[in-house]
């Protein structure tokens, strides 16, 4: 079994990259698309799979950022993140990963509920958003705080690192672990 781990390829110069995991291919490349548009000083490389391990390749590039993407709508897109953590390495979860769901402004629509994915964040110690990625202006705001959240993880902003970045995210936290 290939495990993915943070270190295991040495940093591009310059260079940040995220990997998007997710069953949802269109929605995973508009996030893509307009990650791309935005305005960074480093080289922006955004990596998408359907699902882990990734096929063993010489060539991939170092991984400064993972984003689980879990809708709503879809009990298999749940299934499918919970099956790819378990080939990623523990210290992605020190500030270097992330989960996002996305459907949630269709409530009653959703297959899996809200308190499954928190609970999945909770466990796995990384930060969650909510965003509705079929809406244009929410897939663009997501796509500024993913910009920005992946650039601390490479390491192109001075003085804040990705464990930095991880403390703000669970302190701004408002669920408590008894709410769970």
């Amino acid at each position: 079994m290939s495990v993915l781990r943070p270190l295991d390829k040495q940093p591009g110069l310059n260079t940040a990259t995220i990997l998007l995991v997710g069953t949802e291919d269109a929605l995973l490349q508009q996030l893509a698309d307009s990650m791309l548009k935005e305005d960074c000083a480093s080289e922006l490389r955004v990596h998408l799979a359907r699902s882990l391990p990734l096929p063993s390749s010489v060539d991939r590039p170092r991984i400064d950022l993972i984003v689980f993407v879990v809708n709503l709508h879809s009990k298999y897109s749940l299934r499918n993140v919970e099956e790819s953590l378990r080939h990623v390495d523990a210290t992605f979860f020190l500030g270097k990963a992330a989960f996002l769901a996305t459907g949630a402004g269709r409530e009653s629509h959703c297959s899996v509920h809200r308190n499954t994915v928190v609970k999945l964040a909770h466990t796995y110690r990384s930060p969650l958003f909510f965003c509705d990625l079929e809406m244009e202006g929410f897939q663009a705001t997501m796509a500024q705080r993913l910009v920005r959240m992946l650039q601390i993880c490479a390491g192109h902003v001075p003085g804040v690192s990705a464990l930095n970045l991880l403390s703000l995210l669970r302190s701004s936290e408002t669920l408590a672990p008894e709410d769970l």
